[in-house]
């Protein structure tokens, strides 16, 4: 690994100096992921909870009906409430804040914000138990994670420069945001297959990347401060594209609640 200290003088450093830095990167990624899978943990039990709050077994505790589940008053509420829209944009707004702020704020403050936006992204994915079986989605999310596990690995040991598919990607997401608008007042159905087709290459791809780039955003001279914030943004880059890949394998493979 080439090490650049001296501006025009490229140096190499010594045996030991470059086994001090292949641990320090390996500690650093493992941070990444246990961030990650954290925020993920976070996001299940949100989402499960509310769900679990919001709807009932017992008719005589409904207040009505959703997708044939019987809700609660509180699910009322949530799901077919203006409310809903508060739900909806909340982690929009959590994730700009941390984003723009992040440099700004300590390690346990931007972690702290870290985990409020897992857990409101939760609250927000809440809606899926009541469209999928409980079952489909335990078994997507497993197909998500085997995946995601196979593309990050592969980010991480490639010793090919992926970071020309950034632009690429980029357009891609793009594409995609614009077609869900459209399809909006559309509804068709082979416009959401294909979006979902795309969406999950797409972010399959963006895993593969953002791993590299959070690879090699490592720098042994950082301190924990500069170090702690890199790891959370690092994390949020991959908790954001395991939860879009996992929705859009959702949407193709998933069983619907009948």
């Amino acid at each position: 690994m080439a090490d650049y200290r001296t501006p025009g003088i490229r140096t190499v450093p010594a045996a030991g100096t470059r086994a001090d830095i292949d641990v320090g990167l390996r500690a650093y990624m493992l941070k990444v992921y246990n961030l990650m899978a954290a925020g993920l943990v976070i996001t299940g039990l949100a989402a499960y909870g509310l769900f679990a709050a919001a709807t009932t077994s017992d008719p005589s505790l409904a207040v009505g009906q959703l997708n044939g589940t019987y809700i609660t008053q509180l699910g009322a509420a949530i799901y077919t409430s203006p409310l809903r829209w508060v739900l909806m944009l909340a982690p929009l707004a959590a994730v700009f804040f941390l984003s723009f702020r992040v440099h700004k704020m300590s390690v346990g403050a931007a972690q702290a914000t870290f985990w409020g936006y897992a857990a409101l992204v939760g609250l927000s994915l809440s809606t899926i138990f009541l469209v999928f079986t409980q079952e489909s989605i335990t078994q997507v999310f497993f197909i998500t994670a085997a995946s995601f596990g196979a593309l990050s690995l592969f980010g991480y040991t490639t010793k090919r420069d992926i970071s020309g598919w950034g632009s690429f990607l980029f357009m891609g997401v793009i594409g995609i945001l614009i077609a869900m608008v459209v399809n909006i007042f559309l509804a068709s159905p082979a416009l959401t297959f294909a979006i979902s087709v795309i969406g999950v290459l797409v972010f399959a791809g963006l895993t593969a990347y953002d791993t590299q780039r959070i690879k090699e955003m490592y720098f042994e001279g950082d301190g924990q401060l500069v170090a702690g914030r890199k790891a959370i943004m690092g994390a949020l880059t991959l908790y954001l594209d395991f939860i879009n890949m996992f929705m859009f394998i959702l949407q193709l493979f998933g069983n619907r609640n009948s």
